[in-house]
């Protein structure tokens, strides 16, 4: 049985690759190039931009290094066009509507699960692998996707929009074990990534400063700090550079008329330009009860009107109990009476049933009761 396994450069994947040989599979490895500075600036006119947005050589490297180590085959292949096309240009319209989008969700959904499965199976593959912490159960007419073992670093959530055919297709070699584990093999082995720090971000921003990234594809339109009584409390530098729930970065203190607390953002006001804030962690303007999103996708079963699930609204959230209503084969309405903090359009609504991870949605718009909350 031959096993493509996207391999990154980084630990995870690295151990993947080894324990897939390990175990007697035909497996070779393929690493994906997904984005090239100079190319995509070049899609914009910006050919200024710091090209060393996203160390790709030195990830390649690594990974060649592990693939001569373990003994198998490294294929490079380069999928800068897909990503651009449904990747970042979904990254960049979702922060022009105001909203904080996820693009690792979508990476899995287009590149690494569709790209990669399309070219995997040109050259012979029956299955594709990949270093996430996830766990697949294949059964005869069916595969379940199922939390990873280490909940810290369970990724179920950023694989909540892949499809039954493509999970059909998918291993995850790593998903039994712990982060702590993973890095135990990897050193035993004496792979040459044992010791590689995580990545962390997003891949085409790299250790960049994230306003200065962004503001190289969108122009930045500063604005009016104001509270949700509309008493301007200081200015901000563009909408897009802000989350539901942020508190860093407002530049907001010694004010003498309000109350000393920690300042956060609650909303965003697209048509005044005005980013809404309030005081205090848990100011009720932050508090939902429900909400509705789109581009549902359930994996294996569809979950059921009225049952209880657990939800994560954004990645290494606690499980909320939640239930659901089909506004149409697209849409759905989650409720969750008990409340809860910093639902932000954009992100996905993830629902398990027990182990099991269902799929998700992408949330559109956010409410406590009937009052529609500005996020």
């Amino acid at each position: 049985m031959k096993v493509i396994l996207g391999l990154s450069g980084g630990v995870d994947s690295s151990v993947a690759l080894k324990l897939l040989k390990d175990e007697g599979y035909d497996v070779e490895a393929m690493f994906m190039r997904n984005w090239d500075s100079a190319t995509n600036n070049d899609f914009l006119g910006n050919p200024d931009v710091d090209s060393d947005v996203c160390p790709q050589e030195k990830d390649y490297q690594d990974a060649k290094h592990v693939a001569d180590e373990v003994g198998c085959v490294l294929h490079r292949v380069d999928f800068i066009e897909e990503y651009w096309n449904t990747v970042f240009s979904y990254f960049l319209n979702e922060y022009k509507s105001g909203r904080t989008p996820n693009p690792d969700i979508m990476c899995n959904k287009y590149i690494k699960f569709n790209a990669f499965l399309k070219h995997a199976e040109k050259i012979g593959a029956d299955y594709i692998a990949m270093g996430h912490y996830a766990r697949v159960r294949h059964e005869k007419d069916k595969s379940y996707l199922l939390r990873g073992v280490d909940s810290n670093k369970d990724q179920t959530y950023f694989l909540c929009q892949i499809s039954q055919q493509q999970l059909r297709h998918a291993l995850f070699p790593v998903g039994h074990l712990t982060k702590k584990e993973v890095r135990k093999i990897a050193e035993e082995a004496n792979l040459y990534t044992a010791k590689k720090k995580d990545s962390t971000g997003i891949c085409f921003i790299g250790e960049r400063n994230f306003h200065q990234f962004l503001k190289n594809y969108l122009p930045s339109q500063p604005g009016d700090i104001v509270t949700m009584d509309g008493v301007k409390v200081g200015r901000h530098d563009g909408l897009m550079y802000y989350t539901i729930g942020q508190r860093k970065g407002l530049g907001i203190g010694g004010n003498h008329d309000f109350k000393n607390a920690a300042w956060f953002v609650c909303g965003k006001d697209l048509e005044k330009n005005q980013l809404l804030v309030g005081q205090g962690h848990d100011f009720k303007y932050l508090i939902s009860d429900n909400c509705i999103a789109s581009s549902s996708n359930w994996i294996c079963d569809k979950p059921q009107e009225g049952k209880t699930y657990q939800a994560k609204f954004r990645y290494r959230q606690e499980d909320n109990d939640v239930t659901i209503k089909f506004l149409d084969d697209d849409r759905i309405q989650v409720f969750y009476p008990q409340g809860v903090r910093a639902v932000t359009p954009g992100q996905a609504v993830v629902l398990y049933d027990g182990e099991v991870c269902l799929g998700g949605a992408i949330i559109d718009e956010v409410y406590f009761g009937k009052e529609r909350r500005k996020y």
